[in-house]
């Protein structure tokens, strides 16, 4: 997708689950730049995961992460020997995809929102909204986590865990009746 200018539609229920190695959970990429690029080439990945029980994450050499609970009481990320409770939903936590990180969770299953961003490629921006939203920026992704939105321009309808990608300075407003992740991507020594 790079390169190109406009605005694609990721759909909930077009999203293949990937359990996990440890049998922990599953996740289900929501995009990925550059597209069908693996967990070793991403520039940024964004993804949600159906946690079932905690235990160590695996490391990210070079990759920063961002952690959001969707859905659950929550859990205790320990981020080399720190401990860092995160019990609200739509918050986000930023910490180092290199890190010696594991997870405790709180009060049984949950939903997590994750984008990670390898540093020497690209950042994210990572804004949890709720309500009308002027979305600006070269490569913007929103993954509606609660309720419905629309674009007004492109009227495009989305359903809860739906995004869309607007791409190459693609603009609209997000009419949001619930609560949204909108991530800006910026290449990596790019200024803003």
């Amino acid at each position: 997708m790079a390169g190109v200018s406009g605005v694609t539609v990721l759909r909930a229920a077009e999203r293949e689950a990937a359990p996990w190695k440890n049998g922990g959970g599953v996740t289900r990429e929501v995009a990925a730049h550059p597209e069908g690029s693996g967990l070793d080439g991403f520039h940024w990945r964004v993804s949600l995961a159906d946690v079932a029980r905690g235990g160590p994450f695996s490391a990210f050499s070079g990759v920063d992460r961002v952690i959001t609970v969707v859905r659950g009481a929550g859990m205790v990320l320990t981020v080399d020997g720190i401990e860092h409770r995160i019990d609200q939903r739509y918050r986000p936590f930023a910490f180092p995809g290199d890190a010696d990180t594991d997870c405790r969770l709180l009060q049984g299953p949950l939903l997590d929102f994750n984008v990670m961003t390898r540093r020497d490629r690209t950042s994210a921006r990572v804004d949890i909204v709720t309500g009308r939203t002027v979305l600006s920026g070269p490569d913007t992704l929103v993954v509606l986590l609660d309720g419905t939105a629309g674009l007004e321009h492109e009227g495009v309808e989305l359903g809860a865990l739906d995004a869309v990608r607007l791409v190459g300075g693609a603009g609209d407003v997000l009419d949001l009746h619930g609560t949204a992740a909108v991530l800006v991507f910026t290449p990596a020594g790019a200024d803003g």
